[in-house]
């Protein structure tokens, strides 16, 4: 049985990832860490003060906002509790502080936690090394529900970088500032904000009179909900270091 301790309890991916686990026979949520009080909508306690859950757990699910990262770090480290580290939209100096942790933590940390992004990410690469080459101009539209706040995602951001391995393109986010050409050696990066959608990403190659269009939809947060919780089973025990959604899926 794997105890997990659910941080970011009672926003939308906590209560999925509750839902879930509720059914499991091998994982069970001993903990939950939330801004917000409400224990009754929860079959574990809940804490706004992170330092008050003293569970005994096997990983840490962190589903939450980049204000509350760098004391969730502090936490783990201090209790030597793996961390599947889910919240995007951290800072660089973020970044450096999640790396040091990982010398004395497991941490698997992911953009996007879907077994299809996650297999975009390995296939993409093979694509870029043909169609690159050929002249192909590569562009990045995402699309998420209007209460996100960071843009672009950090799955967009993700797969530009896989895209990027050993291309050393620039990322273009605005074309509205200056009047000129599209450079070739760029990748153009797109954010759509509206309603409820889960999350889409496509990702075009476009080229002399041919068009390629690799596309991602979410239709559920079940998705990112199950890779996430298949990732904290997955850590559980593991050695200090970083960690990626690539070693769960094998």
């Amino acid at each position: 049985m794997v105890r997990i301790i659910m941080h970011g309890c009672n926003g939308k991916m906590g209560r999925v990832i509750t839902n879930i686990v509720d059914n499991m026979e091998d994982a069970e949520i001993v903990a939950g860490v939330d801004v917000l009080d409400n224990n009754s909508m929860n079959p574990y306690p809940v804490y706004t003060d992170i330092d008050e859950c003293l569970e005994n757990a096997d990983a840490v699910i962190d589903f939450s906002s980049s204000k509350a990262t760098d004391r969730l770090l502090e936490y783990c480290v201090k209790r030597r509790l793996p961390l599947v580290l889910c919240t995007t939209g951290l800072s660089e100096e973020q970044l450096e502080k999640v790396k040091a942790a990982s010398a004395k933590i497991p941490i698997l940390r992911s953009a996007n936690m879907s077994l299809g992004i996650n297999m975009l990410l390995k296939e993409l690469k093979a694509v870029t090394g043909i169609l690159a080459p050929a002249g192909f101009d590569i562009e990045i539209v995402e699309k998420h529900h209007n209460q996100k706040v960071d843009a672009p995602s950090g799955t967009a951001l993700a797969l530009a970088d896989a895209i990027n391995e050993g291309l050393n393109y620039d990322y273009v986010y605005d074309r509205t500032k200056e009047r000129k050409k599209r450079s070739k050696n760029e990748i153009g990066i797109s954010a759509v904000r509206g309603g409820s959608i889960v999350g889409e990403h496509e990702v075009i190659f476009a080229g002399p009179d041919e068009v390629i269009t690799i596309k991602h939809t979410a239709y559920s947060k079940a998705i990112f909900a199950n890779g996430a919780v298949a990732a904290a089973m997955f850590l559980a025990g593991k050695a200090p270091g970083m960690y990626d959604m690539s070693a769960v899926i094998g």
